[in-house]
């Protein structure tokens, strides 16, 4: 007999799982408190049922679903790593919680502080000038940095028509340029996976406004030639702005200020301690050069003249941009990011981004022969490889995706970035030990031989899921559908 699924079919009437305490008021004085065209003909219909099944039931519920304290993630820090709960707990203090931010300034000097000292770390990571910590997302803050561009070159007369982008771009990136008005221009990645400078050269004339560069890009290679692409972009007037998503695989080891960059937007979800499957919550700060720093949006937490403890919310930025978000941004993502820098100290971030490089580079190493690498030199924090071997047999890298669920293991990204055919994105983060990187690899190893063997299995998997292969076509173009349960 299968075990029911809804909590309302396992409900047995009569049964009481937590009685409600009497009230001194009897119930009938408390319903003339509530006009009559208000009030329930019938009962609710909740469910009955014990504590202790309500328990399980709601436990059964979150081990079916996968997380970072259950089993490993290789979409990496894109979606999910691991974090210290302690950070958690620095973010869940009183004194952050119960803080209005409507309050007097007077009585949030701390969070002030907090919030100052963070941007001065970043910008000690960065390389960069002045910080923003208004944006809430990776992409507004993409969108904040290309609002800035536009506010730059309207001061100087033009406003340009275009962004350069990378066919391996993050897909925000050509989004958020749209949405600051511009058309964009996609360059062609090399025969490297990288960026050549005769290519941004032949693209480049007097309507560019910016080059958008992510760095290491999508498919974990570092843009080796930035200097020099720095170089032709400043010279044609245009600005240079490098998507943060992949920051985690820099920090200690490269400032992006100092090699060309003017814009540049952190993922705190991403590299510094905030948990953001499902979506969020997210924080995008932003860095600029000194001559952008006058666009930021307002306002923009500063230091009082004089005084070395002492912060205020500079809102006398007359060529500012506005406001992005209401308030100061997510601050409990400061608190966490705060957290966790104050913890590792500067030391600690180089070995963060050394070791998720080490662990790509093994992983990769690990399944370098039985895959396709359409990209073959030393990566950053993650790697690429193809299926299309596999797909030839009759096992798509969907298909592989999907079979690796059975085992435990979270699908990586697949079929991005969209210049490798049957792509499998792979970014293992630090904190994964040596023994899951190669479990990990040992089991698409083992489903690569499935492909040889039963093509067909792959086809129909997941098997050991709470449901079986979704139809994913139907869920894209029919959103309407309501599931309950």
């Amino acid at each position: 007999m299968n075990e029911p699924t809804l909590i309302y079919e396992k409900s047995s009437p009569g049964v009481i799982g937590c009685p409600l305490p009497d009230t001194a008021t009897p119930e009938d004085k408390l319903l003339e408190l509530i006009p009559e065209k208000h009030r329930r003909s019938d009962d609710t219909a909740l469910p009955e049922i014990t504590e202790g099944e309500l328990m399980r039931h709601y436990i059964g519920l979150s081990v079916k679903n996968h997380h970072i304290d259950k089993g490993f993630y290789p979409l990496g820090s894109c979606t999910m790593k691991y974090n210290p709960k302690l950070n958690e707990k620095a973010a869940a203090l009183p004194g952050f919680t119960g803080q209005h931010p409507l309050a007097p300034l007077r009585t949030m000097t701390g969070s002030l502080e907090l919030m100052y000292e963070l941007g001065e770390y970043f910008k000690e990571i960065s390389g960069l000038d002045r910080i923003s910590l208004q944006p809430v997302a990776g992409a507004q803050g993409e969108l904040t940095g290309l609002l800035i561009t536009r506010a730059y070159h309207r001061d100087r007369g033009n406003v340009r028509k275009y962004i350069l982008t990378p066919d391996s771009a993050h897909g925000t990136n050509p989004a958020s340029a749209r949405l600051a008005g511009y058309e964009t221009v996609q360059i062609k990645s090399n025969e490297d996976g990288i960026i050549s400078p005769e290519t941004i050269e032949a693209a480049i004339d007097e309507d560019t406004a910016a080059l958008m560069l992510t760095n290491p890009n999508t498919l974990g290679l570092f843009e080796s030639n930035i200097e020099k692409i720095a170089e032709i972009v400043h010279g044609a007037g245009a600005l240079v702005y490098m998507d943060g998503a992949n920051l985690n695989a820099q920090m200690g080891i490269i400032q992006p200020g100092k090699i060309g960059f003017d814009i540049l937007h952190f993922n705190l979800h991403k590299t510094l301690s905030t948990p953001h499957g499902g979506g969020g919550p997210g924080a995008g700060a932003v860095g600029v050069v000194k001559k952008l720093e006058q666009y930021l949006p307002v306002p923009v937490v500063s230091r009082v003249p004089g005084d070395g403890n002492g912060c205020f919310l500079d809102y006398d930025r007359p060529k500012s941009i506005g406001r992005m978000h209401s308030f100061y941004g997510n601050f409990a993502n400061m608190v966490r990011a705060y957290a966790y820098i104050r913890t590792l100290g500067g030391v600690g971030l180089r070995e963060v981004s050394e070791n998720a490089i080490i662990n790509a580079n093994y992983l990769q190493a690990l399944l370098h022969d039985e895959f396709d690498m359409p990209y073959k030199q030393i990566c950053q924090h993650e790697f690429v490889l193809s299926c299309n071997r596999q797909k030839k047999k009759g096992a798509k890298a969907l298909d592989i995706a999907k079979r690796l669920l059975d085992f435990g293991f979270h699908a990586p990204t697949v079929y991005f970035p969209l210049i490798v055919p049957e792509a499998f994105m792979i970014e293992p983060t630090e904190t994964e030990s040596r023994r899951t990187l190669e479990k990990f690899a040992e089991t698409l190893i083992d489903i690569s031989k499935e492909a040889d063997t039963d093509p067909e299995k792959l086809q129909q998997a997941p098997y050991n899921t709470p449901v079986r292969r979704l139809d994913e076509v139907k869920a894209a173009r029919e959103q309407d559908i309501c599931f309950t349960g």
